[in-house]
Parts: C-alpha cells; structure tokens; sequence
C-alpha cells in the first residue's frame, strides 16, 4: 500500500502545481510545497518499513523497528521546514501583492487532490493501526492534515474569488504554514517519545484486558509492568508473582 500511495502522491502533487501555475496563488503553492514533502518522507517511510520488517539479527536483538520512530521524526521535521518556508513565501507577497487568475479551475483541482488524499490516509490509519505501524499511522495523519488544508483553502479561496480581495489569499497562506507546522511538531513530539521509551498510557490500557483475559489461575499478581515499543513489536517486561510451592 505505501508504493501505491506514493505513485498516486506524485500524480496529486503535479496536480496541485498545475492548479498553482494557472492560479498563481500563495495559498495553493503552500499546499503543492507540502506535497513534495509527503512525497519525501513517503519514500523515506516505504524504506524504513522495509527496514523494520527485517528479522532480528546479533546486532539487533529487538529488531529493527525503531526505525519507524525515527521516520515519524524526519517526515515531521520535513513538515515544519514546508510550514516555514510557506510563511517567507507569503510574507513576501503581503509587501508585494501578486495578480491572481482562473481561480475556479484551482479550487476544484485542489478540491479534488483533497478528497484523494483524506482517502488515503483513512486506509494508513486503519492499517497502521491494526498493524501497530507508527509510520503508517504518521503518513496517514499527514495525509488527512493534508486534506483538511485543503478543504480550508477551497474555502478561503472561494472567499477570494468571490470578494476579489487578493491579499487573503497570502493571510490564508500564512494560517495554513502554522497549521503545517504544528502537525509537524506532533510527529517530531510522538518519534521521540517512542525513541526516548516514554510510558504510552494508552498503549497499556490496551494491554491490560488483554492480559486479564490470557490470565492463568496460578498467577497472583503482576507488577512493574513495562512495555518497550519496536515498530509493530512490543517487548514486554513485569514481575509475576506465583505460589510459593512453584
């Protein structure tokens, strides 16, 4: 699924630099500049869930799963550097106002590229999560962050089209870099928490109906459970206590 993804990536990304290139608009290019960055960290994620899938070996005895977590990180990284580098782009043009042409054509276009994408990282989600993938979790995110980015712009843009007040389309622009930038920022948040083994509460109210329903009558007690995150791996580590005549 994630090959697939990123060929069909590609294609949405020259989409949306069409409709940049008819429009002309700041707020579209912000949307085509974060395409490329899903396409980077798509090929980035492909490898690195090749990577994880590896067996164990002598060096790595737990796997090579926590490679996810330093691809969530990059792919967040890269998301926020977009963000950034939007808010130079459209600062420049509230000094500097540009011309503006064929907006409808570019919000249908975009409109189209957003629907295909909150498609698609629907089907991340639900597949990284059954899987326990936090890369494809993370794609599928950005993609639907992608997607609702989209839905505002049509809107901002239907504003612009409709009031022809071209300065929005740069003030829409900048909203849209700080929406970016934090999605980003959540990624690099979550990719080092799991590199840092941080307790993921969530993760052990999963955990615990599951052992209760695995539970033997000769167990007593569990205690100082712990759980380390290896991609879809989870090495689980606790004090069981048993009867004395064991």
């Amino acid at each position: 699924m994630p090959a697939i993804i990123l060929v069909v990536g590609l294609i949405l990304m020259g989409i949306k630099f069409v409709a940049w290139w008819l429009t002309n608009s700041n707020a579209i290019l912000s949307d085509a500049l974060e395409s490329i960055i899903n396409i980077v960290a798509g090929t980035f994620s492909l490898f690195s869930l090749y990577l994880a899938g590896r067996p164990r070996d002598v060096n790595h005895p737990y796997g090579h799963g926590k490679v996810e977590f330093i691809s969530a990180g990059f792919e967040g990284s890269l998301i926020a550097i977009a963000g950034i580098s939007i808010i130079g782009k459209a600062g420049y043009n509230l000094l500097h106002p540009q011309e503006l042409a064929q907006l409808d054509l570019g919000l249908i276009l975009t409109g189209v590229t957003g629907v295909v994408n909150y498609g698609m990282g629907a089907m991340l989600i639900s597949k990284g999560t059954r899987d326990h993938s936090l890369t494809q979790v993370a794609s599928g995110k950005h993609l639907q962050s992608d997607a609702w980015s989209s839905a505002g712009l049509v809107l901002g843009l239907g504003l612009v089209y409709w009031t022809k007040i071209n300065l929005l389309d740069s003030v829409l622009a900048i909203i849209f870099a700080f929406i970016i930038i934090y999605t980003g920022y959540k990624l690099v948040r979550q990719s080092v928490a799991g590199i840092m083994d941080e307790a993921d509460s969530e993760l052990l109210r999963e955990l615990i109906p599951f052992l209760h329903q695995n539970r033997s009558p000769n167990w007593i007690d569990i205690h100082n459970l712990r759980v380390i995150k290896y991609g879809a791996l989870l090495h689980i580590d606790c004090h069981l206590t048993l009867p004395w005549y064991f």
